[in-house]
């Protein structure tokens, strides 16, 4: 649980959503990504940090830059989170669809009771 809980901490500032955002389309140098942003190279810098440490992004030098991309795990990950309460909702709307039906026949079966 704590690994979803620093990808949500992560991901919840605007500006680091806005990153990921502009890393979605494939790999990108930190100035290409300053660019993009209303933020000075400093703030985006900080923020490719943090979503390093939280393990979204991943950095590969090429000669005197730095190049960040997404990082398949940590969107499995949250992927999963969100599948288990995926699988919650459903059972409990298969229940109720089912407790709903037979609501339905028994209402059908005895006419008085649907007067």
């Amino acid at each position: 649980m704590n690994v979803q809980i620093q990808l949500f901490h992560a991901l919840a500032d605007p500006a680091r959503l806005r990153i990921v955002e502009a890393v979605k389309s494939g790999e990108c140098a930190v100035g290409d990504i300053v660019g993009r942003m209303d933020i000075h190279q400093s703030g985006v810098s900080r923020h490719l940090r943090i979503l390093a440490e939280a393990g979204i992004v991943q950095m590969r030098p090429d000669g005197q830059k730095r190049l960040y991309s997404l990082r398949k795990e940590a969107f499995d990950q949250l992927e999963a989170w969100v599948a288990g309460y995926r699988r919650h909702w459903e059972a409990r709307l298969d229940r109720f669809g089912s407790a709903l039906e037979r609501r339905q026949a028994v209402a059908g079966a005895d006419p008085q009771e649907t007067s």
